[in-house]
């Protein structure tokens, strides 16, 4: 629930087994966390590109209106919800070779959880300049790996040296998602702004 962002960020391994002994559903992680919480990168990104602009660090703003930045919203809100359910079944996936493996609801559920600095970091769309912006997604992934290897041994219930390895791998297909994740983004927005090429090539 909401109430484990302040948790996560501040004593993991005391959230971590908080969370695993609460046994909640899919459908109420996503109702009382991911929803929330994805909600934040994409109400900052629609005022910070339609308030301010869009630069990548020269004199050159690109902003996008009203009704394309809500249709780009709508759309990176889905990736990123999918994105969860993603990396979840990437873990669930990684650990099939688990004398105890751990079911997909509890992957999916780990998934939404690791994914909560990231979503927290979206507060940087506010400023829609590309480095800071990056600044932003390397802060939150970084925070998400060490709740990703902090978290895997005890939430999934395995050993310290199979977390690792696990832990390992998943942030590797986690980075990989996340970078095609950007790439669809940027491209999304560079789509909603109207002096953009492509945007102008559209039209």
């Amino acid at each position: 629930m909401i109430h484990h962002v302040w948790g996560l960020l501040h004593h993991p391994d005391v959230e971590w087994h908080k969370i695993s002994d609460e046994h909640e559903s899919v459908s109420h992680l996503y109702a009382h966390h991911v929803l929330i919480l994805a909600a934040i990168p994409v109400v900052c990104a629609l005022i910070g590109t339609t308030r301010l602009g869009w630069t990548y660090g020269g004199i050159d703003t690109y902003k996008v209106s009203i009704t394309n930045g809500l249709a780009l919203g709508v759309a990176f809100y889905a990736l990123m919800l999918v994105a969860v359910g993603l990396v979840g079944n990437v873990i669930y996936w990684l650990a099939r070779k688990l004398e105890s493996r751990p079911s997909r609801r509890d992957c999916i559920i780990f998934a939404g959880y690791i994914a909560t600095p990231m979503f927290l970091s979206g507060v940087f769309a506010l400023y829609p300049v590309f480095w800071f912006c990056m600044l932003g997604i390397l802060i939150g992934l970084l925070y998400s790996a060490y709740l990703l290897y902090k978290g895997t041994p005890s939430f999934l219930g395995i050993s310290h040296k199979r977390g690792f390895i696990m832990s390992t791998a998943t942030l590797c297909i986690g980075v990989l998602v996340l970078e095609v994740l950007l790439a669809i983004v940027v491209l999304l927005w560079s789509m909603g702004s109207e002096h953009s090429v492509v945007w102008r090539f559209l039209r």
